[in-house]
């Protein structure tokens, strides 16, 4: 059993027990998390397509922790002019766990 579900602004495929990251959510740690935006269910071979979302599925979790991504670095340069900047930052994440999810 798998779904696709909308989480902050990104699908994803997900299936019970199974860890993720996703961008930075409101809640504590150890904090259970409902997402109702469910776009796609699949039980047993049998496939319920929702339009746009599918009614009353939902897909629960928890919130293991929250944490910062790897370094991205941007860097300009515009060749023969001395223009050049270096700028980087990093992106905030929290680890999920599904928890189950129900149709």
């Amino acid at each position: 059993m798998y779904a696709i579900v909308n989480i902050a602004g990104q699908q994803f495929k997900v299936a019970k027990d199974q860890q993720l990251f996703v961008h930075r959510l409101q809640g504590d740690e150890g904090a259970s998390i409902e997402f109702d935006n469910v776009l796609l269910a699949e039980d047993g071979g049998k496939f319920t397509v929702g339009a746009p979302t599918v009614k009353g599925a939902k897909v629960s979790a928890t919130i293991l922790s929250h944490l910062k991504g790897d370094k991205v670095i941007v860097f300009k340069k515009k060749r023969r002019k001395g223009y050049k900047k270096k700028n980087g930052h990093r992106q905030q994440f929290t680890k999920i766990e599904i928890t189950g999810i129900t149709l």
